[in-house]
């Protein structure tokens, strides 16, 4: 059963969210608008709040301040909203049991399940259905997690790092299978990695978190059009205001500017281009891991 979200209706809506532990926040005043039926990369270093906030939205974690709407209702900690799929890091599944099983107990427990649907996923990626699960490798454990997570026909589809089992020819199927869903189910993929470069040809709007806040969030195409990077030598003058530099690094041959800059840049010895999403990812974590938080 597809989404029946209408087009351009806004799949999460977090004000002022925050999530402490004993240790510290993990999370703390991020207010971003997720539109819907978009591919978004969610991006940050290890500890950055990514796990915590897809948990927030997924209704396993209840936030100790703010608010979230996720596909019009609002997760407490108690269960998975309805219409909200998520697959956590180590991709759970009962070793014991067999693919088919596996989606048959997907079957059992979800009332928009689609049957034919999951089965054509794990026949597409070539896993057997009657291997058990503890005999599958990696890879193929990873394809039947996201059989299940799809089977289910989400509104949402929440992926933490589901790409590192894969092989490259893998992950670009599942990139493009991921793709496709939203596109034409109008899903929205929240899908974290550290895989810039993949994430760049797949995802259309980018939420990147940094010491538990939101650093970046916006669409793709918007944040590469108003981003330059610039390359020059290495002790002239940037050619832009120092405001609105995002990193600066020295190279074997003068250095890299990323800037927040829409117009032209022209000046004697300097050469620009339009970042990459990897290229303003990387710029924006880099100057995460210089300020000091205060």
């Amino acid at each position: 059963m597809p989404s029946t979200d209408p087009p351009g209706h806004v799949a999460v809506n977090a004000r002022e969210l925050g999530k402490r532990y004993r240790r510290g926040w993990a999370l703390r005043h991020c207010s971003v608008q997720l539109p819907g039926a978009r591919m978004v990369a969610l991006v940050g270093h290890n500890g950055a709040g990514k796990s915590t906030l897809m948990g927030l939205l997924a209704g396993l974690l209840a936030p100790s301040e703010g608010a979230v709407e996720v596909l019009g209702q609002r997760p407490t900690g108690a269960g998975v909203p309805v219409g909200v799929s998520y697959l956590a890091q180590g991709k759970p599944l009962y070793p014991g049991l067999t693919v088919a099983e596996t989606l048959r107990l997907g079957a059992r427990t979800n009332p928009r399940w689609d049957q034919g649907y999951a089965e054509r996923l794990v026949r597409e990626a070539a896993v057997p259905l009657e291997a058990k699960i503890r005999h599958l490798s990696g890879g193929q454990r990873t394809r039947v997690a996201l059989a299940l997570v799809l089977g289910k026909r989400p509104g949402l589809l929440m992926l933490d790092e589901p790409l590192a089992d894969l092989d490259p020819v893998a992950r670009q199927a599942t990139l493009r299978t991921l793709r496709e869903e939203s596109r034409q189910n109008g899903i929205t993929v929240l899908l974290s990695s550290h895989v810039l470069g993949e994430l760049d040809e797949v995802c259309d709007h980018l939420l990147l978190l940094g010491r538990g806040k939101v650093r970046v969030a916006g669409d793709i195409g918007a944040l590469k059009a108003g981003h330059r990077i610039l390359r020059g030598p290495v002790h002239a003058t940037v050619p832009v205001r120092a405001e609105d530099v995002i990193d600066d690094v020295a190279l074997p041959q003068g250095r890299a500017v990323v800037a927040r800059h829409r117009e032209p840049v022209r000046a004697p010895g300097w050469h620009e281009q339009e970042p990459q999403l990897k290229d303003i990812a990387l710029a924006y974590m880099r100057r995460d891991d210089m300020e000091v938080e205060v």
